[in-house]
Formats: C-alpha cells, sequence, structure tokens
C-alpha cells in the first residue's frame, strides 16, 4: 500500500493511548520496520525515561526526544509510536507532518488512567493526582495532535485487531482519495483522455476532449468499414453531420446520412423503421459501421438498430449532449420505448468505441445541460461520495460550463460507470445501482407522456425520492436527503415530482426492468455514496410519494 511522505507512519497521542501495541501490530501488516521513540532514545542514552526525567529533567529530555524524532523522521518505510510530548516541539511538528503520515490515536482520560495505574515508567503520572494531570496534558497537546494529523482513530475498543484493520481501511480509503485527486488534476490538464471500457475482445476506448470532431485523423481511426450509416436528429444534424460526414468521406468513405426526429417521443418503432428502411434502400451490408451522432435518444437507437440489422454490425458512439457523454453513450444499453414501459425494448450490445466532443456542449441548451448534471450527480451519490463532495463544491463552474470542470466531471462519470459495466455488462446485479433515482423518473417521464419533462429532469427528481425512501428506512440521515436536494436544485434540475395520483404511480413502478417476482426494487444510498438495492413496504412508499409530489 503505497503512501506519500517516505512511506512513513507516524503516531501521536498521549500515553497509554495504545501507540506502541498498535503501532508494532500495524508495522507488521504492511511489512515495515516499527520503532519506539522512548525505547529509542533510552537505547541511546542507556538509561530509562524515568532516570533521565529525574536526573537531567523534563527539557533535557525534550531535546533528546526533538532529536530522534529529526532523525527517525527522515528515514523511509517506518512506522514510529511518538512520544506523547513529542508534538510541544514546532520542528519536530513540522518534521512529523512533513515526512509521513500522523495518526493521531486519541483515548479518553478513563481508558488511559485504567492501562497507566500500575505503570511507574510514566514520570509525569507520578502525581498525587493523575487525572487533574491527564486533563491538563489532554488541553495542552490535543489540539497539537490534531493540527498534524491526517487520521484521528478513537482508541476506546479494547480489539488491537478491529482498531488496526480501521487504521488500515482508512489509509486506504486516504490512499485512493488521493489518486482521485491526482487524476482529477491529471485531467485538467489534459486536453484529450482516453479511457477504456475493459471487456475482453469488446473492450473499446473513451475518448475525451475538445475538438475532437475536427480531429479527422481520429474518426477514421476509430469509424471502419468502407460504408458509414450516420444516424442523427433534425437538432444536430444543422450543427455537426456535414463535418463529420466530410472528414469520413475525405477518408474514403461511402456515407449515408440518416436524420430522424428530434426528442423521446420518437424512441420508438416507428424511427427504428426508418433507420432500417434506410439502410435496406442503401444496400447496407454486414460490414456497414452505424455512428450514433446525438443525445441519449440517437444513441440508444442507432445501438439497438446496429444490435439487430443483419444480427449485427459495428457502431460507434459520437455523443453530442452532455447526459450522453456522462451516462447513456457507455455501457452498450440500447433500446426503444414502449407505451407501457421506458426502454423496454432493446439489446445489450457495445460500441466500438465513444467519442465525446466536450465542444459540442458549447451549443447545447441550457436545459439539456442541467438533465445531464443529473446523471454526473447520480454517479457520485451512488458510489463515489468524494466525487459527490466535488460536484458540490464546482456546480457553479459546472453550470457555467467550464471546461476542466466539464472534462473532470465527464471523465469520471465514465470511469466509474465503466467500472461497473466491466463487472457486470448485463446487468445481473451491481449494474443495477447505476439506475439510481431511474424507478421513480421513469414513472414521471411515461405518466406525463415521453418528451414533457427530460430523462435527466425525472432522474434528478427521482433521485430526491430514493433519498426520502432512503431515510425513511433509517439508510441514511435527513441532512444527507438535504444535500441530493439541494444539489439537485442547485443544478437547475426539479425537486418536486408531478402529482400523478398514488395509483398511477404504483403502476407504472410496476413496469420496470429492476423488478423482480412482482416486487418493485429501489435503488436507494446506504449510506451517500453507497448503494442498496431493496424493496420497501407500500406504507414507505405512499409516505414518499406523498411528501415527494406537488
Amino acid at each position: 500500500m503505497p503512501h506519500p511522505k517516505n512511506n512513513n507512519i507516524f503516531l501521536v497521542g498521549l500515553m497509554g493511548a495504545g501507540k506502541t501495541t498498535i503501532g508494532r501490530l500495524l508495522a507488521r501488516k504492511l511489512n515495515r520496520r516499527f520503532v519506539d521513540a522512548d525505547h529509542e532514545i533510552e537505547a541511546r542514552t542507556g538509561a530509562t525515561i524515568p532516570w533521565i526525567f529525574e536526573i537531567e529533567g523534563e527539557a533535557c529530555f525534550r531535546r533528546r526526544e526533538a532529536d530522534v524524532i529529526r532523525d527517525l523522521s527522515a528515514q523511509q518505510g517506518l512506522v514510529l509510536a511518538t512520544g506523547g510530548g513529542a508534538v510541544l516541539n514546532p520542528v519536530s511538528r513540522a518534521l512529523l507532518a512533513e515526512r509521513g503520515t500522523v495518526i493521531y490515536l486519541r483515548a479518553s482520560i478513563g481508558s488511559i488512567l485504567q492501562r497507566t495505574a500500575h505503570d511507574k515508567n510514566r514520570p509525569l503520572l507520578q502525581t498525587a493526582d493523575p487525572r487533574g494531570k491527564l486533563e491538563q496534558l489532554w488541553t495542552e497537546r490535543d489540539p497539537l495532535y490534531r493540527e498534524i494529523a491526517d487520521l484521528v482513530i478513537d482508541t476506546g475498543r479494547p480489539n488491537v485487531q478491529s482498531m488496526v484493520q480501521t487504521i488500515l481501511d482508512q489509509l486506504a480509503a486516504q490512499e485512493n482519495a488521493r489518486a482521485r485527486k491526482h487524476a482529477r488534476t491529471a485531467m485538467n490538464e489534459q486536453a484529450h483522455i482516453t479511457l477504456n471500457v475493459e471487456l475482453g475482445e469488446r473492450s473499446y476506448p473513451i475518448e475525451i476532449g475538445a475538438g475532437l470532431l475536427d480531429d479527422a485523423a481520429l474518426l477514421a481511426r476509430h469509424i471502419g468499414g468502407h460504408k458509414v450509416a450516420i444516424v442523427t436528429n433534425t437538432t444536430v444534424a444543422p450543427l455537426y453531420l456535414d463535418k463529420v460526414a466530410g472528414h469520413l468521406r475525405a477518408a474514403g468513405r461511402d456515407v449515408l446520412e440518416i436524420i430522424l426526429p428530434d426528442g423521446e417521443e420518437h424512441k420508438n418503432w416507428q424511427s427504428l423503421n426508418l433507420v432500417y428502411d434506410a439502410l435496406l434502400q442503401n444496400k447496407c451490408d454486414r460490414k456497414t459501421t452505424l455512428v450514433a451522432l446525438g443525445g441519449g435518444v440517437i444513441g440508444d437507437l442507432t445501438g439497438f438498430a446496429a444490435s439487430s440489422y443483419m444480427r449485427g454490425v459495428p457502431f460507434v458512439q459520437i455523443p453530442t449532449t452532455l447526459l450522453a457523454q456522462v451516462d447513456s453513450s457507455v455501457g452498450g444499453k440500447t433500446g426503444i420505448n414502449h407505451p407501457l414501459g421506458k426502454n423496454m425494448i432493446g439489446a445489450f450490445y457495445q460500441p466500438r468505441a465513444v467519442i465525446a466532443d466536450t465542444a459540442t456542449l458549447d451549443t447545447l441548451p441550457a436545459r439539456e445541460l442541467s438533465a445531464g448534471l443529473a446523471e454526473v450527480i447520480k454517479h457520485g451519490a451512488i458510489l463515489d461520495a468524494d466525487f459527490f463532495d466535488w460536484i458540490e463544491a464546482n456546480i457553479e463552474p459546472l453550470i457555467a460550463r467550464d471546461r476542466q470542470a466539464i472534462g473532470y466531471a465527464i471523465a469520471r462519470s465514465c470511469e466509474i460507470k465503466s467500472d461497473v459495466v466491466r463487472k457486470d455488462e448485463r446487468e445481473g446485479g451491481l449494474r443495477a445501482v447505476l439506475n439510481f433515482g431511474h424507478t421513480f423518473g421513469h414513472a414521471i417521464e411515461n405518466g406525463l407522456g415521453y418528451g414533457a419533462w427530460l430523462h435527466g429532469e425525472a432522474v434528478g427528481c427521482g433521485m430526491v425520492m430514493a433519498a426520502d425512501m432512503s431515510a425513511r428506512l433509517g439508510l441514511i440521515e435527513p441532512a444527507a436527503v438535504e444535500r441530493v436536494r439541494a444539489l439537485v436544485r442547485a443544478a437547475g434540475l426539479p425537486a418536486v415530482a408531478p402529482d400523478l395520483g398514488e395509483a398511477r404511480w404504483i403502476e407504472l413502478m410496476e413496469v420496470d426492468k429492476k423488478n423482480e417476482g412482482g416486487e418493485i426494487r429501489f435503488i436507494l444510498l446506504k449510506p451517500l455514496g453507497s448503494p442498496s438495492i431493496t424493496t420497501a413496504p407500500l406504507d414507505v412508499l405512499r409516505s414518499t410519494l406523498a411528501a415527494c409530489s406537488a
């Protein structure tokens, strides 16, 4: 488990907090060398700590202690248990903070008294009032421990193994957070990012960056075959069709242009048949590559056409909306709507590549941008609490289409989704968590009529409802619900659901792909940043519907 700062771990805390006991076991677990600073002082002087205090005085001991801290902290791969007063020296504090991961082992006064009651090697406690002395030391030193601590661990539990495992878990979480921060910085510095969806022989790249549609070589590299059919809609075609088709024609491709009506209400059999008709009329064979140039509707519909035309032809996703770039273009879910349910007709069919040109978001209406942010929020809420925190802190730059913020949001969302897809491509279990907010959201879309609310708007409101249900089931605190609601609103999304009527709500949610055995399954939070797939009692569902609907 690599750590920065020379791979050192420094344990600080009052005497009797367990630094030596925990340090030895932690060092064994991490395969590192353990050193107790007090023992090192005794080895160097040939005298015990009580003798040094009695003969030389505390000031002399502190100088020796500072020398030991200076020397040992300069080494690498060390677990060091410091003396309780080591932090009194400002130079020692600075060295510990600079050269290692500092863990403050915090123990209650009662616990320390119990552990040190018969220990004569604690010169500061050889007093008529050891409790009063400990309280004085706590008041003096606790702020200094917290000043330099990377982690604070309470050591009140008697099980040392459990405490060490807690430390290991926290160190791992800290390392993951550092890795994500490094990745975020790297992503912000890069104009063009390439991620990969790892699915064996069906793996494919996700290209993310501004101006990718101007890169003729990149388009030609990822869009193979002599004949290419570009499927787009009446909104996107005037903006980008000529550019993409022109680059492909210049590369020697025979390009067929298929322009469909725009909108969720057209994600149906009629539009799908328009694609089939064009392919058959132009004698497209199995080596024809389909290109989805547009948002989620075009991507889903084109992917389904590719999966079924001549039993499967290659296709490439070129998403032009934020929602499609962060979610629907990745993972191979394709399909169309049915009057009785959203996305009920479709197939799992992976693209050959995803090319996400973030410059296309410059022409995206504000309402569509907000709809895409719903899926960004979803990824953080359900699988990455740190990412959720980042979204909260950066929602204004995201709304303002700041290139670095948008680029990182897309890349991190694609990382999260591709990792889930790698583990569960066909939604046998884990992948269902990506439907957080969708059970309520799909009911809203169908209940109001497809196209009345954008998909992302319905998902945003659905996440608020799912968070509300999570709290009613005791899975999260009410404060977490308010965080979700506030962020959904800040993204420009509706946080109050339409009143469809209780019976209609339930009827619509009973037609959902996640349901099993006739029961409605919900994707909930437990806690914020982690998912729970469960059912809910009818009275809880009714309470959520009543609380969250207008």
